[in-house]
């Protein structure tokens, strides 16, 4: 029997994740709703008027963390609960949320944390945390190589503006003192899918990250030659990552420009990593996948911790069947 789940996701987004929500709910009774700024902010209220928690084998959070660390004393009441979290990672970087990630999951003793990072999974499982892996992945209706000609040979689609991202901006300044690469954004959507299909090798520059994002999921899928900052070897065989098999890896800029000097030499080994690439990304990373990945990964029971659970200390009050 499929499990009942309550799918509580924001209602604005920059990133289109709609594949992603159907691949939950392809594998689960899923009930999934867009909570604006609003409802997140109160949840409280929302629960009191929008939710019957006993209806649900699992209730999760796709919400905004920000918004997650200002209610716990509500949240901690929730059963069942679920945290799916594609930005844990910045619990162990410097930056405002440096640790922030650790204390909030403690404080939530029984839920259950799905990140996107091997790594950052078991630092938190070191800390006593529940959590499991689940990698990020990529929209398999709107991503796919198109067989373009590929007139864009170096280049890397995205922000760097942001100071998120200044080691990214460092790594593609340095890069383009010694290599033409393209820089550039796109809207979402068609000319994303477009610009990825005429990119050759796609440079992806997640420095100081820990983990992969998005975009190399994306640019796999595309059939670009995923050209990539390595985040270790954890990481890399929790994925499949494979140096110059199906994608390219590099630590610095002087490692990035020796291995683009080897693929410019041979074409051919270039192609076979594209191919494998591709192959890789729509065999483990599509969104229909991920989707089927995040329900086996609830399906476990669940810690227990009733009391501090507001709906826990009712059971124990009244009787299991209140």
């Amino acid at each position: 029997m499929s499990l009942k789940i309550l799918f509580l996701v924001q209602k604005e987004q920059r990133v289109i994740l709609d594949r992603l929500y159907e691949g939950v709910a392809a594998h689960s009774d899923c009930d999934l709703r867009w909570l604006d700024k609003e409802d997140q902010s109160n949840l409280r209220r929302y629960f009191a008027l929008q939710v019957d928690v006993s209806r649900y084998d699992r209730i999760v959070f796709f919400l905004r963390f920000k918004q997650e660390i200002r209610q716990v004393a509500f949240i901690r009441t929730i059963p069942n609960l679920v945290i799916l979290e594609h930005d844990a990672y910045q619990n162990y970087i410097p930056g405002k949320y440096k640790g922030m990630f650790s204390r909030h999951y403690r404080r939530l003793a029984s839920v259950r944390v799905l990140a996107s990072s091997a790594v950052v999974t078991r630092r938190l499982k070191e800390e006593g945390v529940d959590a499991v892996f689940v990698p990020k992945g990529y929209d398999q209706a709107l991503l796919g190589n198109r067989g373009s000609l590929r007139d864009i040979e170096l280049a890397f689609v995205g922000s760097t503006k942001s100071g998120a991202y200044s080691n990214r901006k460092t790594l593609l300044d340095e890069l383009a003192r010694y290599e033409p690469v393209l820089v550039t954004r796109t809207t979402s959507g068609e000319e994303y899918v477009a610009t990825l299909n005429r990119i050759r090798y796609f440079v992806s520059a997640d420095v100081g990250m820990g983990e992969y994002m998005i975009k190399n999921f994306e640019a796999m899928a595309c059939g670009c030659v995923l050209i990539a900052y390595n985040q270790g070897s954890e990481e890399n065989m929790a994925l499949g990552f494979t140096d110059m098999e199906n994608l390219v890896l590099y630590r610095d800029v002087a490692e990035l420009r020796s291995k683009l000097a080897i693929l410019r030499a041979d074409p051919e080994c270039a192609a076979r990593i594209a191919i494998s690439g591709q192959a890789l990304a729509e065999a483990r990373f599509s969104f229909g996948h991920v989707g089927e990945r995040i329900v086996n990964a609830m399906e476990a029971p669940l810690r227990t911790d009733e009391r501090r659970s507001w709906f826990g200390r009712l059971r124990l009050r009244f009787g299991r069947s209140a």
